[in-house]
């Protein structure tokens, strides 16, 4: 018999998700204010439209709520009469605790957070997924984090983490974007074209990040690599460190583990 999921909410990262798990021997109930996602996601992948989250979460055996942070609170005291120990509330909304949706529910069902990044619309996705709730199930614990497989890396981590994973990975495609971007205006200031300079800056990427993944040489190393003696690439980066740029990124990730935590207060 195949599980069922809920989805409250079919946003980028909702569908992105669905379309990991339509694969699966998975049932997909949604619901969502833009209707017409809805009827596309049902005609695509056999979605099942539902309009009451309540009435929903009744028939689903886990419900992931994947709406913005401000309007979860309303959305799980609706559904909590439907929820119950043998359920589990999934949650992928930045800085709010398994506290707070235990208090919401009033401790009905298990709580599992889910912390996302936005390649999962590629299907490259890292996920940091919270197991620490004691009324999880085995069963739970091993099937959840199999849901996000499809769709990227899954790390179990603990809730105490999750800041930690916010300020270094959640907010970490707008970092390599910012120097994508950087490196793209370099390009252009030295003569490239636009276009030229924004697909060499996008296979750079692509093909330094393939490199990380599949060599057994530590990223320092690959740097190493590329850096012979009184060359091009040494004076760049004696540059970069004579800027701190290094101290830097390494401060910026800790402002946004910061302001994570503010969030969370």
């Amino acid at each position: 018999m195949s599980r069922k999921i809920g989805f409250i909410g079919v946003g980028n990262m909702g569908t992105a998700i669905i379309r990991g798990l339509a694969s699966r021997d998975i049932e997909i109930h949604g619901i969502d204010l833009n209707t017409a996602r809805l009827d596309e996601l049902h005609e695509e992948l056999g979605l099942v439209v539902e309009t009451n989250a309540a009435e929903m979460a009744g028939k689903c055996d886990y419900v992931l709520l994947a709406v913005k942070p401000q309007h979860a609170e309303p959305v799980v005291r609706e559904i909590a009469p439907e929820l119950n120990d043998s359920k589990c509330l999934i949650s992928i909304c930045a800085g709010l605790t398994s506290q707070q949706f235990r208090e919401w529910t009033g401790n009905a069902c298990p709580v599992v957070r889910v912390m996302p990044t936005t390649p999962a619309l590629v299907g490259e996705g890292v996920f940091a997924v919270c197991l620490d709730d004691a009324a999880l199930t085995d069963d739970m614990k091993t099937s959840i984090p199999e849901l996000f497989k499809g769709i990227g890396t899954v790390h179990e981590l603990s809730e105490k983490l999750f800041d930690a994973y916010t300020g270094v990975i959640g907010s970490g495609p707008a970092y390599v974007f910012y120097f994508m971007e950087a490196l793209i205006e370099a390009g252009v200031s030295l003569g490239l074209t636009r276009p030229q300079s924004v697909d060499m800056v996008k296979g750079l990427f692509l093909g330094s990040a393939k490199l990380a993944a599949e060599s057994d040489h530590s990223v320092a190393e690959l740097r190493e690599m590329v850096t012979s003696p009184g060359g091009t690439t040494i004076r760049g980066l004696m540059h970069f460190d004579r800027n701190a740029v290094r101290g830097t990124i390494i401060d910026g990730a800790i402002e946004a583990y910061l302001r994570s935590v503010e969030l969370g207060e």
